[in-house]
């Protein structure tokens, strides 16, 4: 299976990564985690460049175009750590009215927790007596529901585009450790001419171009246990990548000043969103355990 962008996904990859280069660059984001606001505005331009509608057909005033288009760029907005409950505005494009535009901001209680709760026009599923709670993402605000949660739902487009979203963070720390290994010296030589660093800059690409081919093939298959695995792999490449980054970055990173703790903190909640670690191992364990099964000696 082919997994090469054609010439239409780059350019939308492209558009998507220029967008958010003129409109949320770092002054925009370290503007937001003070302000714990959405840019309404932003949120405006973003429907009108089809980010909510991709997936809506044509007819439906959509752009017409399938998840592995939407994968890209929900990619494109975890590497540059764009808030917003931009995962359920974007599912609710084709019932809600006004999120297709980016009129209407959507968020949906997902689990225990949900996203933006105060500066969303809509909240799907119950939200009756959320209370807000502190959020170890300071560009996230979050709100605890205090009734249990539901069924465990299927992996989805959901937990997908959230896999995207932390595939493109892991991508993003991985350039930021090599861009500062670069540039750091220390005994009068880059630190990446050490081999303890360019240990950690390789294990970095390599679990983010890992996570990168199983999101892209789950976005191919829309398959439940493909997603499962895409959220998994994507998840470790976030979270380790973030870890990793910092460990790069030495005392820097360590700082309020360096991005890095943005993207560890976006990686550890993700981490938690639509589909938990311990649900989507169980989907995987489960598939796996059915193969095993059916390919055992003596099995009809």
């Amino acid at each position: 299976m082919d997994f090469r962008l054609n010439d239409d996904q780059r350019a939308l990859r492209t558009g998507v990564r220029d967008l958010l280069a003129r409109r949320f660059d770092r002054e925009a984001l370290r503007a937001s985690v003070g302000s714990g606001a959405l840019d309404r505005a932003l949120w405006r331009e973003l429907g009108a460049a089809g980010f909510f509608a991709l997936r809506l057909p044509e007819e439906d005033g959509g752009v017409g175009l399938g998840l592995p288009e939407a994968v890209l760029l929900f990619e494109e907005a975890g590497r540059a750590l764009l808030p917003g409950p931009l995962v359920a505005t974007h599912l609710a494009a084709g019932s809600v009215p006004g999120a297709a535009d980016g009129e209407t901001v959507v968020t949906t209680a997902d689990g225990p927790l949900v996203e933006w709760l105060a500066e969303a026009d809509v909240a799907q599923g119950d939200v009756s007596g959320a209370v807000p709670v502190r959020s170890v993402d300071p560009l996230t605000p979050l709100h605890r529901l205090p009734h249990a949660r539901g069924p465990a739902r299927p992996p989805g487009a959901g937990a997908l585009l959230t896999a995207a979203e932390q595939l493109g963070s892991a991508a993003r720390t991985t350039d930021m450790a090599v861009a500062y290994a670069r540039e750091r010296e220390q005994f009068g030589r880059p630190i990446g001419a050490f081999q303890a660093v360019k240990q950690l800059c390789a294990g970095m690409l390599v679990r983010v171009e890992v996570a990168r081919a199983a999101v892209y093939a789950a976005a191919v298959t829309e398959d439940p246990v493909d997603i499962a695995a895409a959220k998994l792999l994507a998840d470790e490449a976030a979270v380790r990548g973030a870890r990793d980054c910092l460990q790069v970055h030495g005392g820097m990173g360590f700082t309020w000043e360096a991005d890095v703790h943005l993207h560890l903190k976006r990686a550890w909640l993700r981490a938690e969103r639509w589909l938990p670690a311990a649900r989507a191992e169980e989907i995987a364990a489960a598939a796996l355990l059915e193969t095993s099964v059916e390919t055992s000696p003596g099995t009809s």
